[in-house]
């Protein structure tokens, strides 16, 4: 494609620039016959004004020489259109060349320049005749007289040399596509073949990322990124689907049992009937605690990572104080501890189902007579000492804690640290994590050296310079995050 876009522009340069160069050319060579009549004239003057008519050996030997360097023709008359002197060996001098249509126009004094077929000669002439003048006498002619094919001949010269830069620029423009092709062309090629898969259901494909310029090898490297994050959020549903299936499967079973149970003994003991039908009550609560759960989780898993400023503390306070009547219903002291001001960036509601999440899990574990505490903390960036760049939510309580082996799976969905039986979803520690990897915050779980857990996130301040990576982690060390 590259070579025949080359050779049209070639054409349609080359061909309007060759009329242009015959035009040239035939204008150049008609200028210089002219001048050189024109001084071939000053020179014959003399002899022509004398009226000798026996010629001029010096004038002859001039047209000679110029005829043999030239290529021209040479005659010239005296005032009647005799020639007194010819450049031809095959025509005598004193011939009339009166009856000449350029010679009688330069006897009149007009000097005349044409194209014209001679039948003498049998070819067309290119000729330019000028007056010779003494004073303002017209004493003679001087005509020269040229090959009109030569000018084709010449342009031909040309012409070959626009068809050999030609050919060089197809070369060229040849080894430039071959070029292209291969720095270009091919891999954006392979790029989208790999595309190509990717869309047909092919998971695993990458698009090779050592060939081609940079700015396609950023591209492979792009579209292997999303390849691979499609893979593992395929991989994530996949394993979600099984793992809710597989949760639902057994609220579900159970229901149906208890639901078979009762109305089995309805009519022979109406007591047991009922205590089934508690029960079933009972694993009705957990199987909607459970879509709950996975709705949550589901709308966590579609935020974006758009965050807005939070006022943490605020939020940390309003959150204690609809959770304390239940914590005082289980005898649980809860506390809230939140210096102002304590803004933070992340997305809407994020803030709000941490705390909601690592309360309720708190209340959850924490015996009667216990504490909770919620505190939110300014803390400098790691390793960049820079006070306030960090807004950090704690949640402690004093319940029995956490083993290495739970500290690795908390943040798995669907896992809960006493087994099955335990009260719970298995979702809320997961939603955490989802909701703080949104707001490019951190989540982690930190076992406390006086008994209990540590349940914190980290969200960045407005003032930060660098988001710190949004990692979940599980700790066993006594510190904070």
């Amino acid at each position: 494609m590259f070579v025949a876009i080359t050779i049209v522009v070639l054409a349609a340069h080359d061909i309007p620039l060759a009329a242009h160069l015959r035009a040239v050319e035939r204008d150049r060579l008609v200028t210089g016959l002219e001048r050189d009549a024109f001084v071939i004239a000053g020179r014959a003057e003399e002899m022509l004004e004398s009226g000798t008519g026996g010629g001029d050996p010096g004038l002859q030997m001039i047209i000679d020489t110029y005829r043999s360097s030239s290529g021209a023709r040479v005659v010239i008359t005296d005032r009647s259109g005799i020639a007194t002197a010819i450049s031809d060996e095959e025509v005598a001098a004193g011939a009339n060349y009166g009856t000449r249509p350029e010679i009688a126009s330069a006897l009149a004094g007009a000097p005349t320049t044409g194209e014209r077929f001679s039948a003498t000669l049998g070819f067309r002439l290119l000729f330019v005749a000028v007056p010779v003048l003494s004073g303002d006498s017209v004493v003679g002619t001087v005509r020269l007289t040229y090959p009109a094919a030569e000018v084709g001949r010449r342009v031909a010269t040309r012409v070959r040399g626009l068809l050999v830069v030609a050919l060089i620029s197809v070369v060229t423009a040849a080894g430039a596509a071959a070029v292209l092709a291969s720095t270009f062309i091919r891999p954006i090629r392979r790029l989208r073949s790999a595309t190509d898969r990717l869309a047909g259901g092919e998971l695993t494909v990458t698009a090779p990322t050592d060939e081609g310029p940079p700015e396609i090898r950023g591209l492979a490297h792009a579209f292997n990124a999303m390849s691979t994050r499609i893979q593992r959020l395929v991989d994530e549903q996949r394993a979600f689907a099984g793992d809710a299936s597989h949760q639902l499967r057994t609220p579900l079973t159970a229901l149906r049992l208890r639901l078979d149970q009762a109305a089995a003994m309805v009519d022979s003991d109406p007591a047991g009937a009922r205590l089934r039908l508690e029960s079933a009550s009972a694993e009705t609560e957990r199987l909607q605690h459970l879509v709950d759960g996975l709705l949550a989780l589901a709308r966590a898993d579609g935020r974006t990572g758009v965050t807005e400023p939070i006022d943490v503390a605020l939020l940390a306070r309003e959150r204690v104080e609809v959770w304390s009547s239940l914590a005082d219903e289980q005898g649980v002291s809860m506390t809230a501890h939140a210096s102002d001001p304590a803004v933070a960036l992340a997305i809407p509601g994020a803030v709000e189902q941490v705390l909601d999440n690592f309360i309720d899990n708190a209340l959850a574990v924490t015996p009667p007579g216990g504490r909770i505490e919620v505190s939110v903390e300014v803390e400098p960036a790691g390793n960049v000492a820079v006070a306030g760049e960090y807004v950090v939510i704690h949640v402690r309580d004093t319940g029995p804690g956490m083993t290495d082996e739970q500290l690795t799976h908390a943040f798995d969905r669907f896992w809960r640290a006493g087994g099955s039986a335990t009260r719970g979803s298995g979702l809320g520690l997961a939603i955490v994590a989802q909701l703080a990897t949104a707001s490019g915050a951190t989540a982690t779980i930190t076992r406390r050296a006086s008994g209990g857990i540590d349940a914190a996130a980290a969200f960045r301040s407005p003032t930060a310079r660098t988001p710190r990576t949004p990692v979940n982690r599980r700790t066993t060390e006594g510190t904070t995050p």
